[in-house]
């Protein structure tokens, strides 16, 4: 274990981290080692992490210090953040700095950051296509990201930086599954009209994340994209029809429609998914298949996902 580099992973229990652990320790030849570093080291998944094998220590991404201390020694780290949490694109982007500064302080030698497009790039704040949310964002979630990556570029850090996809365990616990209408019958709704939406099991982000520190060197600098399969409403109704052994429908709504759902988050929803119909081929361009499968052979196909986790769909 001694000679093993030690990758950092910032969200070990989370679903990327959590992969890219993973992928790791189950690796009998790695030449890498796991430093999870989590809020929480007593919680379940973090003793679950430890008994894996990896080391398990404290850090928080709001407290620069400890993330330093976390990094310290380690050949590499795996950076992402969980806007989700609090919904503030500003803490984002001040925690992205803080994994910054901290991968420079410590002179790490390759880091994976976490990130997605900023959207503003394609639709200024000016563009009455889409509404602008919070006064400076069209997408919040991904322009704070895709913003942040000037952070590690201006402070010389080696970073590739990774364009994720739609994480199909969305259908499980972000509340996008099949629900019943009024009618009984099973769907799924998305702003997307007949375009394609990149998916991916987010286990195999964390899998794709270990190829590319496998590769090294050779990526630091690059951006690069990946995705599971592309596929529209209804070959994705198709798939979840065959796993439930129910029809589930495609209902194809307009942006203004999915954002007067309502939820926490709608509006930022309902924008990300205009901006990927919208920007369809640029979008899927920027994740190709082909990429994602040299980083990880094993890397799953949406029917063989869902064929695996139908059980765990919260049918309504």
């Amino acid at each position: 274990m001694a000679d093993k580099k030690i990758i950092a992973v910032v969200g070990a229990t989370g679903a990327q981290g959590g992969g890219l652990v993973r992928a790791i320790l189950t690796d009998p030849g790695s030449e890498f080692t796991v430093r999870a570093l989590t809020r929480n080291i007593n919680s379940d998944k973090a003793t679950a992490l430890a008994q894996l094998g990896a080391q398990v220590v404290t850090a928080d991404l709001d407290d620069q210090t400890s993330l330093e201390r976390a990094f310290e020694g380690a050949y590499g780290a795996f950076c992402v953040t969980n806007f989700w949490e609090h919904f503030s694109p500003e803490r984002e982007v001040t925690q992205a700095t803080a994994m910054a500064q901290a991968a420079r302080q410590t002179g790490l030698q390759h880091v994976i950051w976490s990130t997605l497009e900023d959207t503003r790039r394609w639709l200024p704040l000016s563009d009455q296509r889409m509404p602008t949310l919070m006064e400076k964002y069209k997408v919040p979630h991904f322009d704070a990201k895709g913003e942040a990556n000037q952070r590690f570029t201006d402070l010389g850090v080696p970073t590739t930086f990774l364009l994720t996809s739609f994480f199909w365990e969305n259908f499980i616990y972000f509340g996008m599954g099949p629900q019943r209408g009024p009618d009984g019958v099973l769907a799924i709704t998305f702003p997307m009209e007949a375009k394609k939406l990149p998916g991916i099991a987010a286990g195999d982000i964390g899998r794709c994340a270990y190829g590319i520190f496998q590769k090294g060197e050779d990526l630091v600098g690059k951006t690069i994209g990946i995705a599971g399969e592309h596929l529209t409403g209804d070959e994705l109704a198709v798939a979840l029809t065959r796993a439930l052994g129910q029809e589930v429908r495609y209902n194809a709504v307009a942006p203004e429609v999915y954002r007067s759902f309502g939820f926490p988050g709608a509006d930022d929803l309902s924008n990300m998914f205009q901006f990927k119909r919208d920007f369809n081929e640029a979008f899927c361009g920027a994740r190709r298949l082909e990429v994602a499968r040299s980083l990880n052979p094993s890397l799953q196909t949406f029917e063989a996902w869902v064929a695996q986790n139908a059980s765990r769909l919260p049918l309504e």
